[in-house]
C-alpha cells in the first residue's frame, strides 16, 4: 500500500538555514530586551522594602540614562550569539529536548556575562551600574529558556497532531531495515513520521518475510529520486545488509543531488540488537554487545515504579473493579475473573487475571473460529467476536478488562509497561528472534499498546518489542502510560 504524494515541501537545507536565520532573530529580540528590563528594574523600578533600599540609592552622579547603556547591549548581543554558534545552539536537531537548549543557554549566558564584566569595568570600573549586569544574566538566561521551552512544548504538540514531523525513508528490507522502521514508527513525540522504505527484494533472503502494515514499500532503488521527490522525504536510512553496500555509492549521488539527509546504520552481520560497547586494545578497536537494558539497577528502578504506580491508582480500581463485578455477574452467568496460563519473563509460565468478556465456554469454541481469525502470526483474533458478552465488548474497548492484572503486577510477574503477555501456543510458533521480546516481563501497555493495539501486525509488535526492551529507560516507561490514556478512551485498535 502506497501513500498518497505529499504538498510539495521546500529543501531540508532551505528549511534549516529559515529555522536558523528565524531563531537567531528571535534570541536576538528577547537578549536586547532582557537588557532593556535589566535597566528598567535597575533605575526606574520603585522596589518595596530592604530591596528597594539597596536598588534605589543611586547617587545621582552614578545615574546612568538607556542610552549609554545601549551599546552595552550590542555587546552582550554579540557575545551570547559568539557562544551560541560556537556550542552549537542552532545546529541542535529539532527534536533536542529542552534540557539540552537549557545546558547551551546557561553555559553559554554565563560565559558572556563574565566576559561581559571584564570588558565593560576594565573599561569604564565606576561608570557602570553592576546590578544591570546581573539583572541581564539572570534575565537573559531565564527569558530564552522559556522561549525555548514554549518552542519545544508547540513542536511536540503539533507533532502530536501529525504536523510538521520529519519525514524519513529507510533504504533496504532485511531485519535491521525493519528494527530501524520501528523505531520511527515508535517516536512520532520526537517528531518522526515514516514514509516508508524502497528496497529491490527482501534481502533477509527470507521468501515468507513479513510485510507489516506500517511499512510502506514505496518502490525500487533504482527509483530512489522519484521517491524522494513525490514523498517529499527529508532524511533517508541507509540499512542495507554488507553484501548489499556495493549499491552505497549510487544511492549517496541520488540523495545529493535530491538535496537530502542521509545517513547509515552500521550492519553487524544482521544482529538483533544496536547498542554496542566500543573499547580499544594495542590501538585496534573492539566492538561488544551490551545486554538487555532491564537489569541491574534499571530493573530495580522499574520495579519501584510499578509498586508506586499500583498503589497510587489502587483504590480507584477497587471502586470500579467492584462496579465492573456486579455488571459482569448481572450479564451473563459464569465467573466473573478468567484465569489463563500466559509466558512472562525468560519464559517462565504464570497466571493472568482478567475480566471475563466471553462465555463460558469459549475456550472450547475457539477451534471452531479458527478460520475466522483476523490477526496475522500465531495471535488469534476475531475483531467481532461471537463468544463475547454484551458487557465484555464494552470492556474489551476500554481494556477495563485487565484491571485484574495489576494483582499479577504487584506480585511481579507483570510490569505497568513491556510486551504484551504472550500464552503459551503463541510462544511454540516463534521463529528464534521472537524470544527476544521475553527477556522482559509482560507490561499491562506497551509500544505495541500506544503503536495501534490489535491493528498492530505480529511482526511489527515484536519488533516494537524488542526495540522496548533494548532501549528501556524509567522516562520512557512514564511517556508510555501517559500515551495510553488516549489510546485507551479514543478506543483505536481495540477488539
Amino acid at each position: 500500500m502506497v501513500q498518497p504524494s505529499p504538498a510539495i515541501k521546500s529543501p531540508p537545507v532551505a528549511r534549516g538555514n529559515a529555522s536558523w536565520m528565524l531563531f537567531f532573530a528571535l534570541d536576538s529580540i528577547v537578549i536586547l530586551a532582557s537588557m532593556g528590563m535589566a535597566y528598567a528594574l535597575r533605575y526606574l523600578v520603585v522596589w518595596p522594602g530592604m530591596v528597594g533600599a539597596l536598588v534605589r540609592e543611586v547617587p545621582s552622579e552614578f545615574y546612568v540614562s538607556w542610552s549609554a547603556f545601549a551599546p552595552i547591549g550590542v555587546l552582550l548581543l554579540l557575545l551570547v550569539q559568539v557562544q551560541f554558534a560556537i556550542r552549537g545552539m542552532y545546529r541542535l536537531p529539532t527534536n533536542a529536548g529542552w534540557t539540552a537548549n537549557l545546558r547551551i543557554i546557561f553555559n553559554s549566558t554565563t560565559t558572556a556575562a563574565a566576559l561581559l564584566v571584564i570588558v565593560v569595568f576594565s573599561y569604564r570600573p565606576l561608570y557602570y551600574s553592576r546590578l544591570v549586569i546581573a539583572f541581564a544574566f539572570v534575565l537573559v538566561m531565564v527569558s530564552l529558556s522559556i522561549v525555548r521551552l514554549v518552542i519545544v512544548l508547540v513542536r511536540r504538540l503539533r507533532w502530536s497532531r501529525g504536523l510538521d514531523r520529519e519525514r524519513y525513508l529507510v533504504i533496504g528490507d532485511s531485519d535491521i531495515s525493519h528494527s530501524v522502521m520501528a523505531g520511527v514508527v515508535a517516536r512520532p513525540h520526537l517528531g518522526y513520521t515514516l514514509v516508508g522504505y524502497v528496497a529491490d527484494r527482501d534481502e533477509s533472503g527470507n521468501e515468507n518475510s513479513a510485510q507489516p502494515l506500517h511499512f510502506h514499500h514505496l518502490g525500487t532503488i533504482a527509483g530512489l529520486a522519484d521517491v524522494l521527490r513525490d514523498h517529499a522525504v527529508d532524511h533517508v536510512i541507509i540499512a542495507l545488509p554488507f553484501f548489499e553496500h556495493h549499491r552505497l555509492p549510487q544511492i549517496i549521488d541520488t540523495c545529493r543531488q535530491s538535496n537530502v539527509d542521509f545517513r547509515m546504520v552500521p550492519d553487524l552481520f544482521e544482529l538483533s540488537f544496536d547498542k554496542v560497547d566500543i573499547g580499544e586494545f594495542d590501538g585496534l578497536p573492539l566492538i561488544g554487545l551490551r545486554d538487555v537494558s532491564i537489569q541491574g539497577l534499571n530493573m530495580i528502578m522499574k520495579r519501584a515504579l510499578d509498586l508506586v504506580l499500583t498503589i497510587v491508582i489502587s483504590p480507584f480500581v477497587l471502586l470500579l473493579s467492584a462496579i465492573i463485578a456486579i455488571a459482569i455477574k448481572i450479564d451473563s452467568p459464569g465467573s466473573i475473573v478468567f484465569a489463563q496460563t500466559r509466558v512472562g519473563a525468560n519464559g517462565r509460565h504464570f497466571k493472568v487475571y482478567k475480566f471475563r468478556t466471553m462465555v463460558e465456554d469459549a475456550e472450547a469454541r475457539k477451534a471452531e473460529l479458527i478460520t475466522q481469525n483476523e490477526a496475522d502470526g500465531p495471535i488469534f483474533k476475531i475483531r467481532n467476536d461471537p463468544r463475547r458478552t454484551r458487557v465484555g465488548q464494552l470492556l474489551r474497548r476500554t481494556s477495563l478488562d485487565e484491571l485484574p492484572q495489576l494483582w499479577n503486577i504487584a506480585r511481579g510477574e507483570m510490569s505497568w509497561v513491556g510486551p504484551r503477555p504472550a500464552t503459551p501456543d503463541e510462544v511454540a510458533r516463534y521463529q528464534a528472534w521472537h524470544l527476544r521480546r521475553l527477556a522482559a516481563k509482560p507490561g499491562l501497555t506497551g509500544l505495541w499498546q500506544v503503536s495501534g493495539r490489535s491493528d498492530t501486525t505480529f511482526e511489527e509488535m515484536v519488533r516494537l518489542d524488542i526495540y522496548y526492551v533494548e532501549h528501556w529507560s524509567l522516562l520512557m516507561d512514564l511517556r508510555i502510560v501517559a500515551q495510553t490514556i488516549p489510546t485507551v478512551l479514543s478506543g483505536r485498535g481495540a477488539y
